[in-house]
């Protein structure tokens, strides 16, 4: 379980192709304090930690990962949204976040407001998931609230701070990014199918 509250911005170091998966060498401010085992959020996917080597660390990502997520566009030396998984007694700051990505989405506009940025992705309807608005979703990691929910789109607006300590800075007009939708909305969504 993950808040949505980045820790860091990862760098790839290395990708290596292993049949049908990728092994993903990271370099992090907190490699050090990271175990085997251990699950990190990559841009709001939970990986493992496989090996530990000095400030790099590698997971693995499956086809079943890389087919519906982001990752398998990753190259060398692009930034990643990291956070490790949340303490039992530590504040939530976001929102309940899996780390199961549940489709991707394209950034279909970056708008420069007074101070903010305010940017619009769209996602395939036909995996039927939706947003509330106000609501929350999660965005390459980031817990963030939803504004102009539609059928198949959404904005979120972003703070400075959001801005400079995650990718988003990075983010332009057909950016393909991970969504995971609100654990919540999931479940009023399921209980309005059942006719109750």
């Amino acid at each position: 379980m993950f808040t949505g509250i980045i820790e860091d911005i990862g760098v790839v170091q290395h990708i290596e192709k292993e049949l049908d998966n990728i092994h993903i060498t990271m370099s992090s401010n907190f490699t050090s304090e990271l175990k085997i085992d251990q699950s990190v959020s990559h841009n709001g996917v939970c990986l493992t930690v496989v090996k530990i080597d000095g400030d790099n660390y590698m997971v693995t990502a499956i086809e079943e990962t890389l087919n519906k997520t982001n990752l398998n566009t990753l190259k060398v030396n692009d930034s990643v949204n990291l956070e490790r998984g949340m303490k039992l007694h530590d504040r939530l700051d976001g929102h309940i976040v899996q780390g199961h990505v549940d489709q991707t989405a394209i950034c279909k506009s970056v708008e420069e407001t007074s101070g903010s940025w305010v940017f619009t992705f769209e996602y395939d309807k036909s995996l039927n998931n939706i947003t509330i608005e106000k609501g929350s979703i999660t965005v390459n990691g980031v817990s963030l609230t939803v504004v102009n929910s539609k059928e198949n789109s959404f904005s979120v607006a972003i703070i400075p701070y959001t801005y400079e300590h995650t990718n988003f800075k990075d983010f332009k007009t057909g950016t393909v990014v991970n969504l995971e939708f609100d654990v919540v909305g999931k479940y009023v969504k399921k209980l309005f199918s059942l006719n109750l």
